[in-house]
């Protein structure tokens, strides 16, 4: 069956017709030394087939032996998943021919999985949970990369193409959710919450880097329509290797618009895998998608079944951290945070530096201030994440008790800041060696008060008129002539003690 290709139909209208469904499978690579089945080191971005072995390639003779460390890592991705973890499990074989994978089959599991009926809760932007089940998570090795030269950069209309095996053997897990049903309009972003989710879990159980531009975190997005919830399941399309959030968002609208305008023609949605375009955000066909009996699974003969005891599965349970949502609970109600502020936060990236500089000794509302604000913008005109930048939380902490000390003021301190992105040095030393600390001496105060008060008798008049809050078109120039270094506060109190006013 061909693939059919009509008008798209409007995201707003297909949604309000047909009900879509998402199922997304997920495969993380794990941060092991080495890969899934041999001693090659699993390293990113070495020289092109310099990361192997023997047995990375499939030679004839080789065998391959269990990452202890892999199985470890899966075991803790099933319990963060509330998975149950099977007491014994086996890889298969799983047969199709492709350049990158030298054996023909790759090392997988198919009927027994080692983590399997699961759950995750994901909650969206406006504090709404969904939660998604998990119908398994296993173990499997990637593959090698194919470069396709030439044309533009896939393989039709390339004139050659290259392969580096150093990711052949890269262990894997994979995690598959069951059909997920009732998100209506909001499915692009619960597909993209709930990767997003796994990424958190993935870093806070520290199994892999999780960086989604690497690889690290590759999602295949399945996307059905049906007439309505009461209907049985429409014919799903797979858009293989979605590396991004905002991608994963696009790919669900695009296929809900594209296979809405299929069902209208009268035309059926071929069950197929798909690519996703970056460049304008649409999908185009791969090839007919296979069933499972199609890859002729069978036991891997070379490798024993994995059978974790529950003594071990117990503790490793033990050692789970605390999980990201439950985290994000905690801190909210330490904090004082409003539900909103607190999604803002972390929508922005900012709640780990947050959490460090409180833990630097300043108040989280300080810190979010300085994050969320000036620190913030510095790092969109960067582009680059608020971890990336010069300032540490350390630093941020150190800038704001110089605040609360009055030692420096809001003006100045937005100075230091830039200083300290530059790379001057910390706060402290910085407020030293510009001499930028605040100017509270009285006699240095007093002079520049008694000036003002000479150069505007019209405010002065006003003032002692009873418009007190006139003190500010002195306090001014005060503060330019001290080089906005002046105690704003000790000024205004000798303001009024020279002209006998009261606040």
């Amino acid at each position: 069956m061909t693939t059919i290709e009509t008008d798209l139909v409007d995201y707003e209208d297909a949604t309000d017709r047909y009900d879509p469904v998402l199922g997304i499978e997920v495969h993380v690579e794990l941060g092991t030394a080495t890969k899934m089945f041999d001693g090659a080191p699993n390293i990113f971005a070495a020289d092109p087939n310099t990361a192997i072995t023997p047995v990375s390639l499939g030679l004839p003779g080789t065998l391959p032996v269990v990452n202890e460390k892999a199985v470890e890592y899966a075991i803790r991705i099933g319990l963060a998943l509330n998975c149950e973890i099977a007491e014994s499990c086996r890889f298969a074989r799983k047969q199709y021919f492709y350049p990158d994978l030298t054996k023909n089959f790759q090392t997988s599991q198919y009927d027994e999985p080692i983590a399997h009926d699961g759950w995750v809760d994901v909650e969206l932007e406006d504090g709404e949970i969904v939660r998604v089940e998990i119908e398994r998570a296993h173990m499997e090795e990637d593959a090698g990369k194919s470069t396709h030269v030439g044309g533009s950069g896939r393989i039709q209309g390339a004139t050659h193409s290259l392969v580096d095996y150093n990711r052949a053997g890269v262990p894997l897990v994979e995690i598959v959710t069951r059909p997920i049903p009732g998100v209506g309009k909001r499915a692009p972003e619960v597909a993209a919450a709930y990767v997003r989710t796994l990424r958190d879990i993935f870093r806070s159980l520290d199994v892999s880097e999780a960086r989604m531009e690497r690889g690290n975190v590759r999602a295949d997005v399945n996307v059905s329509l049906r007439e309505s919830a009461e209907a049985p399941l429409g014919t799903r399309t797979e858009t293989k290797n979605v590396n991004s959030f905002r991608s994963i968002d696009r790919t669900v609208r695009y296929e809900i618009s594209r296979q809405a305008g299929i069902l209208d023609a009268g035309q059926h949605v071929v069950q197929e895998t798909r690519h996703f375009h970056e460049e304008d955000g649409h999908t185009s066909a791969g090839r007919v998608k296979s069933d499972a009996e199609d890859y002729r699974y069978f036991p891997e003969p070379d490798l024993v079944p994995v059978a974790p005891s529950r003594e071990w599965v117990e503790q490793l349970r033990a050692t789970l951290p605390e999980l990201p949502a439950a985290r994000r609970r905690r801190l909210r109600e330490e904090w004082g945070f409003s539900d909103l502020e607190m999604r803002d936060v972390v929508n922005a990236g900012a709640l780990d530096v947050i959490e460090a500089t409180v833990e630097s000794g300043t108040s989280a509302q300080s810190a979010r201030k300085w994050w969320m604000g000036e620190l913030a913008r510095t790092a969109s005109e960067q582009g680059v994440e608020l971890d990336e930048l010069a300032a540490t939380p350390a630093q941020i902490a150190e800038l704001q008790g110089l605040i609360d000390e009055k030692k420096i003021n809001d003006k100045i301190a937005r100075q230091v800041l830039g200083k300290v992105l530059e790379g001057s040095g910390d706060p402290s030393a910085i407020v030293e060696s510009e001499g930028l600390a605040v100017v509270s001496d009285d006699s240095v105060l007093t002079g520049a008060v008694d000036q003002a008060i000479a150069d505007n008798p019209d405010v002065v008049a006003k003032i002692q008129g009873g418009k007190v809050q006139a003190i500010g078109a002195l306090i001014g120039p005060i503060m330019k002539a001290t080089r906005g270094q002046a105690d704003a506060g000790r000024v205004r109190e000798i303001i009024m003690e020279k002209l006998g006013v009261q606040g």
